[in-house]
């Protein structure tokens, strides 16, 4: 991975890869956040700004994320959740919406092959309505999330299908079904009960979360883990989001004083 950031390093001009190095240094001697997520927005834009098809973005979108592995291991970053495919995205063209489902199905396949998922020891998960995939994909991914089901050094989460409200409706209905069938007394449900009904109750609320493109909103991503998350937009297009940009945002977030309600 250190060798991945030498690469990027060599690709700057002297000037830069000192400020890049300083930069760098300057990161790791902070407390970095232990979950980051993210959302990966700007692949259509970055394709209508140099006159290709949307999913020639999306598919520069999806060689980003192997890179991202790549730069978190060293600043102790062992949890990340990737915003993919938001369950409004489905209104999207059919053609467009055909050609991402397979380009996240090739993702995964590639995941599944990938020597860094047993030498790093990352599970890889999906949380959403899966029940909405084309069944090639959710094979793919039930695929990986089989063989990555004893990692536990990092964790890789997709959103894809995903809604922070539905996921909310349904730990609700969750719920209310307990209750309804006698094993949950109403009278005890608290902020625990509800985060053990989301999709993936163990991971852990994020730190950080980073948008691209500019937009400065969460648009319905991790609705109840978000309430104390750190935020970082950045105007990069998420195609071009570069190991700096991702520097920047770790030390955007090392400037704050996060004092959570106190």
């Amino acid at each position: 991975m250190l060798e991945s950031m030498d690469r990027t390093r060599r690709r700057l001009d002297p000037l830069l890869r000192i400020l890049h190095s300083r930069l760098e240094r300057d990161v790791a001697s902070h407390p970095c956040p232990r979950c980051v997520g993210i959302i990966m927005d700007g692949n259509r834009r970055w394709a209508s700004r140099y006159g290709k098809k949307p999913w020639m973005g999306h598919r520069l979108g999806k060689q980003k994320v192997r890179e991202l592995l790549e730069w978190c291991k060293p600043f102790g970053i062992r949890s990340l959740v990737l915003y993919a495919f938001s369950a409004e995205n489905f209104s999207r063209s059919a053609e467009e919406v055909s050609e991402i489902m397979k380009l996240m199905k090739e993702g995964f396949d590639e995941l599944a092959s990938d020597p860094l998922l047993s030498s790093e020891a990352i599970r890889v998960r999906v949380i959403g309505r899966l029940d909405l995939l084309p069944p090639p994909l959710l094979q793919s991914i039930r695929t990986v999330e089989d063989l990555s089901r004893e990692n536990d050094s990092y964790h890789l989460t997709f959103a894809i299908a995903y809604s922070g409200r539905t996921e909310l409706t349904d730990a609700c209905r969750a719920i209310a079904r307990e209750v309804h069938d006698g094993t949950l007394d109403s009278s005890s449900i608290t902020e625990s009960t509800i985060t053990s009904h989301l999709y993936a109750p163990d991971i852990p609320d994020p730190d950080l979360i980073i948008r691209t493109s500019g937009e400065q909103r969460i648009s319905n991503f991790l609705t109840w883990q978000a309430v104390y998350s750190e935020l970082h937009f950045t105007p990069t297009l998420w195609p071009d989001f570069s190991y700096i940009d991702f520097l920047k945002a770790l030390r955007s977030y090392q400037n704050r004083e996060r004092r959570i309600g106190r």
